[in-house]
């Protein structure tokens, strides 16, 4: 009888563990919305997030968004985790809160179905909102689907002269980064048609009086002009005509810096004696 006992206790366990259940009234919803549903590694994905409170819903506190990619096993593979621009505390039923984010999809070691799961959670807790939508597990709800395609279905670039070796983040592998030079050139294949130049980029305006400017040229044409204020990461899209790729089969781009900082001269301490111009996480050729 005791054996019998500790049996029934195990499995009503087992499935309380193994539910997908949650009894919580929902707060509200989430869903996502993908410019792409076939999204090839290392190419960006252009995310719609939209979040609607219930009716009656508060939150009282300032909750993050989790966003979690996983593969047909419902691995986890990479995340989106991030602050909404508008805090969950400000959020009203009735006024849904929808804001866009670029992602440069990771060149992780998987091709076929991936399934995007989101939620709330309040950082340092196990606390997460509940949601209404299909349930992946701890609050976390099946929102979008992609599929992954080999990173050889992009446009390949060949990084010439004017760059430095590529750094990883210490706590993040998937950030990874290439410092300029003043200059930095970059060779592609002429797609012969409309396309959309992607730098993804980050700079040190603090190190200069004035903010750097940066030029992006296609041989002796201009088709893009900034300036560098920022030191957070930013997102620059140069739409760019076919005609301005030339008839050549190559096309050469240039990175051009007004001016360049060396981290020995301008921060103590430092031993670092490269020429720096800006910090390039991404730099993609997306046809259209």
């Amino acid at each position: 009888m005791r054996r019998l006992l500790v049996l029934a206790v195990l499995v009503l366990l087992v499935g309380a563990c193994g539910s997908k259940k949650d009894n919580a009234a929902p707060l509200g919803s989430a869903t996502l919305a993908l410019n792409h549903t076939k999204v090839p590694l290392g190419s960006p994905v252009e995310m719609t997030y939209r979040f609607e409170l219930a009716p009656g819903a508060k939150l009282g506190k300032d909750y993050w968004v989790m966003a979690h990619f996983l593969d047909a096993n419902d691995e986890l593979m990479w995340t989106d985790d991030h602050k909404p621009p508008v805090p969950s505390t400000r959020w009203t039923p009735g006024t849904p809160i929808e804001y866009k984010r670029t992602m440069f999809v990771p060149v992780y070691p998987y091709i076929g179905q991936a399934t995007v799961a989101i939620g709330l959670y309040l950082p340092g807790t196990n606390e997460r909102v509940p949601l209404s939508g299909q349930l992946v597990g701890q609050r976390s709800y099946r929102v979008a689907t992609l599929q992954l395609q080999p990173q050889t279905d992009n446009i390949f670039l060949a990084f010439l002269d004017g760059w430095h070796s590529p750094e990883v983040a210490a706590e993040n592998q998937f950030v990874e980064w290439q410092w300029t030079r003043k200059d930095a050139t970059i060779r592609f294949r002429n797609p012969r048609r409309n396309a959309t130049f992607y730098l993804h980029y980050a700079g040190m305006p603090q190190v200069f009086p004035a903010p750097q400017t940066a030029t992006i040229s296609i041989g002796d044409t201009v088709v893009d002009t900034f300036q560098v204020t920022t030191p957070d990461e930013q997102i620059r899209r140069i739409q760019l005509k076919a005609v301005q790729f030339g008839n050549d089969d190559m096309v050469v781009v240039r990175i051009a810096l007004d001016k360049s900082f060396v981290p020995a001269v301008v921060t103590p301490g430092s031993r670092d004696s490269r020429e720096l111009g800006i910090r390039v996480f991404h730099v993609f050729i997306e046809p259209q």
